[in-house]
């Protein structure tokens, strides 16, 4: 694997491809035969049946198919004695041979390109394959150096010409250089004069469009460069948009953004303008030899040099040079290319020292139950700049200890358990575990039996199930999972992968190490995920995300109906607690005043995310039904105080302002559009208002909540009306209507809510200030009451965390990473201050969490923590002390307290 990629692109190629290659040639070459013959079967028609050669009486007759062979020793032997046919069944009997030949060669070109696309999708996958390989044995450092976009970009985009290339390297040259000589053999057979000519046009072509044509290979790399740094820089403004936004620095970006558009343009203009003037050339000189067929070679016909048949066989065989010239020219252009494309995805994927393959290597053995020590030995660290991180360090970490780092931030502890983690690798010295260098272990010892968490932890796209797994999934360990009727397309990936040359992983096996975590099965895996995240304190977090998000559970109908029945008992239990009035359920017969006027007047929600009654309101029923109840003047009416009101109150706040926040009818920008139609409406009623501005009115009372906005808009007959309004709005609801909306019912599940608003089957009172957080206590005691707590808790493990976790706060993305380790049994944890983000008080708790459940494992495992707080530093069993890169004190917390200020300094701060 270390060579895979060395040399040249023709030498990788045929590296890994030279049966196929050679398998593919022998083809060409046997269709050769057919493609001549092909050639010369016009001449035969003209000469024979059409012209009479041959047929000189009305009966004459030729032989048809006559066969024979020449063999030595044996003489002729014939192997078809033919048939004899007269002058009109032989135009027929060739023309149907010619139109077998059509198809023969058709067939030839069909499994010709279908094969060398399969090669080239085979290799183009090989390559990809090895270039991600690449990329997972790099350094640490160079990760620092790289910009992932542009490596994406290398990897899908830049490789794609060579897959394309692959079956042609070989193959072309031969089909199209022999189709081109076959066709100018036969020129020659014909006329030695024309042929001539023929040839020294050709090779005026061949000589020519090469050399004009390497202007585009300078400019196709400069694409090729400056294409792959716009992908970098574009992947930096998506990485960094917070700091541009923060900083006002959106239109430095817009401005570099130009400029580089600017210089692709005018590099693909100037590329437009060479190819479309080669294109001209190369055209011109293949059509200035047909201008000397009809011109020279009609003379030579006309003085009898040249008979028709031999004309019109050398205009039908030239007819198939131009085509194959043209493209064994572009051939070469694109060897030329991609060549140059190879050398430089090569080279940027080339780093000196790489991790070795066999690091890597997949294993499903179980590692060691215990490490030996971890010994340091004139441990150095330095950064990219030479500066030095940890100046030499002789330490000894023992299995089963517990170590504090302390220090400033930056002292030297966290280069430290950086080091430990085989995140950043000695400038000088080694980490040794037992007789054997850290770095010269394989992966599945060091990346098991010691586990690293960062400040900042990477995350998969995914949920958060995916995440907390993650660190489980070192190799297939179960059978594939895969349905039955995919098995088949499995076994065809299977056959291909080896063909391609890259391993045969199979992703839908069960790649959980159930051994490290630590259980028996799967059966007993959401036991331990529930002990986890309880010791990481992510328990609130997990519950409140699946409470407050909807989620998809038609496959869950045993919890929608507990959910549903639990309606009835949350009622009861808050009426015991004299909490009752925390929530105002949906009655069909009653006002819900913490509903907005739009679901009051439909009793129900869009089946999407659309306000309610987004798309209803435009409806001809929904508007005729509204005016027919007299409904539609009070909505007008509603819309138009609360358009003045706002206006009024709003109006001259700047659009940052908090009071913005309140408002969930109206953006700050809105006002002044609803200014002006309070100024074309003066005087006017809802009748005499234009459609657009009576819409926008109405639109604005459907979002009104009287005990949030407490505009007095509300009174009991309008309720009463707005009641009345729902039973009718559902008696004539036409069946296209009714699919966009899910009606409220106490018997029924609702899927367009979340979790937390089926419990609750009704509003919380807005008009309560802590009723949110006193619902949120009686739901979490409820769903603990009812056996669902841990249910509810795998449903949040769904919760997609978006790119890098960004749907999660920074707190929850700590906690998360912590949780990720802690699910894995090790000989060792290295914590690089996981919880820096948290209040002292909250991380305390949590290292203390963290120490009691690691301690009680058995065996014990090597704890090692950079404390953020070096008041926790008691709960360790040793405490080392850094200070500028270096360790200025090693031992029990007492000892290092008694003699070290910077200690006492640093408990107390």
């Amino acid at each position: 694997m270390e060579s895979a990629l060395e040399g040249s692109l023709a030498g990788y190629i045929w590296r890994h491809t030279r049966r196929q290659q050679i398998w593919v040639l022998c083809i060409v070459l046997l269709s050769m035969v057919p493609y001549f013959l092909a050639l010369d079967l016009p001449k035969r028609i003209v000469n024979g049946p059409l012209q009479g050669h041959g047929f000189d009486t009305p009966e004459a007759t030729q032989t048809f198919l006559h066969l024979s062979l020449s063999l030595p020793f044996l003489g002729t032997v014939e192997v078809f004695p033919g048939i004899s046919l007269g002058r009109t069944p032989m135009l027929f009997a060739l023309s149907f041979v010619f139109l077998a030949l059509v198809v023969i060669n058709g067939l030839f070109k069909y499994y010709i390109n279908t094969y060398k696309g399969r090669l080239g999708e085979r290799l183009l996958r090989r390559i990809r394959f090895d270039l991600v390989d690449r990329v997972l044995r790099f350094p640490p450092a160079t990760f620092k150096r790289i910009k992932p976009a542009e490596i994406a970009s290398m990897v899908k985009d830049e490789v794609e010409p060579l897959g394309g290339f692959t079956g042609d390297s070989f193959v072309s040259p031969l089909l199209l250089g022999g189709q081109a000589l076959t066709a100018l053999g036969f020129i020659f057979l014909q006329s030695v004069l024309i042929g001539s000519i023929t040839a020294a046009l050709v090779l005026v072509q061949a000589t020519l469009i090469p050399r004009l044509r390497k202007r585009l290979l300078i400019l196709g790399r400069q694409r090729q460069l400056t294409a792959r740094e716009f992908a970098g820089r574009v992947g930096e403004i998506v990485e960094g948009v917070g700091t541009i936004h923060a900083y006002d620095t959106s239109n430095l970006e817009r401005a570099d953004i130009g400029r580089r558009l600017g210089i692709i343009f005018r590099i693909r203009y100037e590329l437009y303008q060479w190819k479309f003037m080669v294109k001209f050339i190369n055209s011109f000189l293949a059509q200035v030899t047909p201008f000397l067929f009809y011109s020279l070679g009609g003379y030579l016909t006309l003085r009898g040099q040249l008979d028709l048949g031999q004309l019109v066989a050398v205009i039908g065989a030239y007819k198939d040079l131009p085509g194959p010239m043209k493209d064994l020219i572009d051939w070469d252009q694109a060897r030329q290319d991609v060549e140059v494309k190879f050398a430089q995805v090569v080279g940027a994927f080339t780093v000196n020292p790489m991790i070795r393959p066999e690091v890597q290597a997949v294993s499903t053995a179980a590692h060691p139950a215990r490490l030996p020590p971890l010994a340091m030995t004139n441990l150095t660290l330095a950064d990219d700049s030479g500066s030095v991180l940890l100046h030499p360090v002789n330490l000894r970490l023992n299995p089963a200890e517990s170590v504090a780092l302390v220090g400033k931030t930056a002292g030297g502890g966290e280069a430290f358990a950086e080091a430990l983690g085989r995140q950043i690798w000695p400038s000088a010295g080694r980490i040794s575990v037992g007789e054997d260098n850290l770095l010269d272990l394989p992966e599945a010892i060091s990346g098991r039996a010691i586990t690293y968490v960062a400040p900042e932890p990477f995350f998969l796209f995914g949920t958060i199930g995916d995440n907390l797994l993650y660190g489980l999934k070192h190799a297939p360990i179960g059978a594939n999972r895969s349905a039955p009727a995919d098995q088949v397309t499995r076994h065809w990936e299977r056959i291909e992968a080896e063909r391609a040359g890259t391993p045969d992983l199979d992703l839908d096996c069960d790649w959980t190490d159930y051994a490290s975590a630590g259980v028996a099965g799967p059966q007993d895996l959401m036991a331990r995920v529930i002990e986890v995240i309880e010791t990481a304190e992510l328990t609130e977090d997990l519950l409140t995300i699946a409470l407050r998000n909807r989620y998809d559970l038609s496959a869950e109908g045993d919890l929608t109906r507990r959910v549903v029945q639990m309606r009835g008992t949350l009622v009861a239990t808050l009426e015991q607690a004299g909490l009752s009035g925390l929530i105002i359920p949906f009655d069909p017969e009653a006002y819900n005043e913490a509903a907005t006027v739009g679901e009051n007047l439909l009793f129900g929600h869009a089946v999407d995310d659309r306000p309610p009654g987004g798309t209803v309101r435009d409806t001809a029923y929904f508007r005729a039904l509204i005016a027919e109840t007299g409904l539609q003047t009070a909505l007008f009416d509603m819309g138009r105080e609360i358009a003045a009101n706002t206006v009024d109150l709003f109006g001259d706040l700047p659009p940052d302002h908090p009071f913005f926040q309140r408002l969930t009818f109206m953006a700050a920008e809105d006002i002044p559009r609803y200014d002006r139609i309070l100024q074309r409406l003066q005087g006017r009623s809802a009748d005499q208002a234009t459609d657009e501005d009576r819409s926008d009115l109405i639109a604005l009372s459907f979002h009104y909540v009287e005990p949030l906005h407490r505009f007095g808009l509300l009174t009991e007959p309008l309720r009463t009306r707005i009641t009345a309004f729902r039973r009718r709005f559902r008696e004539g609801l036409p069946a296209e209507i009714a699919a966009e909306i899910e009606f409220y019912d106490p018997a029924r599940y609702m899927t367009t809510a979340n979790l937390q608003a089926n419990l609750l089957f009704g509003r919380i009172d807005p008009r309560e200030a802590t009723s949110h957080e006193r619902i949120y206590e009686v739901l979490r005691d409820l769903l603990h009451r009812e056996g669902l707590h841990d249910r509810i808790l795998a449903i949040g493990l769904g919760y997609h965390i978006g790119t890098g976790g960004k749907r999660l706060t920074t707190v929850q993305r700590q906690k998360l990473g912590l949780a990720r380790a802690l699910m894995r049994r090790s000989s060792y944890f290295v914590f690089n201050r996981p919880l820096s983000a948290l209040d002292q008080r909250h991380e305390a708790q949590i290292v203390q969490r963290v120490m009691d459940r690691l301690q009680r494992e058995t065996p014990r495992p090597g704890i090692l923590w950079v404390l953020s707080n070096a008041a926790q530093a008691g709960l360790f069993d040793r405490v080392i002390l850094f200070e500028r890169g270096t360790p200025v004190e090693d031992g029990p917390p007492a000892t290092v307290a008694d003699k070290s200020p910077l200690f006492k300094e640093l408990m107390s701060a």
